[in-house]
């Protein structure tokens, strides 16, 4: 007989277990039966919350992005001003449960599977738009119709950070935060 309630920390268990893995291998090629035992519990188990590795995958980046999300938030509910409220979500970018080992490598696997799978293709332009609109929005009062495009440079300045992270021995969140926010300062500066 199921144990009521257990669903939810069961799953909560296995998406914290796929990014503990994929940090571990630095690739999807992980097994469910890995994920299950890091987990505490069976493959079986673990194919009857998910069906397979791919949707575990999935759930594992919606939890990121999730907890991305609620960092944007917070930082913006702090955020006093136009500029203030760019700079929030820069910070929250790199903030310390988004800019770690598992998750830089989860991340980068997302990227590579949004290639070839329409789910993670979709997942991947939602939390593209949001990041450009959250940006641009704080950027309009500030510099005007060029607020689009220094959005999108952050934007690509974000993504490529992770990238730079993932292939690097130590990410560095500080350095990270503070070359994107040189850009800024300087698309500020410059009209």
């Amino acid at each position: 007989m199921p144990k009521i309630g257990m669903e939810p920390i069961r799953r909560a268990s296995l998406i914290k277990a796929t990014i503990a893995e994929i940090g571990n291998v630095g690739s999807l090629e992980v097994t469910v039966s890995r994920i299950a035992k890091r987990a505490g519990m069976s493959s079986a188990l673990a194919h009857h919350y998910f069906g397979s590795k791919e949707a575990m995958f999935m759930a594992a980046m919606r939890h990121v992005l999730t907890v991305y999300g609620a960092e944007v938030r917070g930082a913006l509910a702090a955020a006093d001003g136009p500029e203030a409220r760019v700079r929030a979500v820069i910070r929250a970018s790199f903030s310390t449960s988004n800019f770690r080992r598992e998750v830089i490598s989860a991340w980068l696997n997302f990227y590579v599977l949004a290639q070839t799978r329409d789910e993670a293709r979709r997942l991947l332009a939602v939390y593209q738009r949001r990041l450009v609109s959250n940006l641009t929005h704080g950027l309009r009062p500030l510099i005007g119709a060029r607020a689009a495009q220094v959005a999108c440079s952050i934007a690509v300045m974000i993504d490529g950070a992770y990238l730079h992270a993932a292939l690097s021995e130590t990410p560095n969140a500080t350095r990270a935060v503070g070359r994107v926010e040189d850009y800024l300062t300087l698309a500020l500066n410059a009209g």
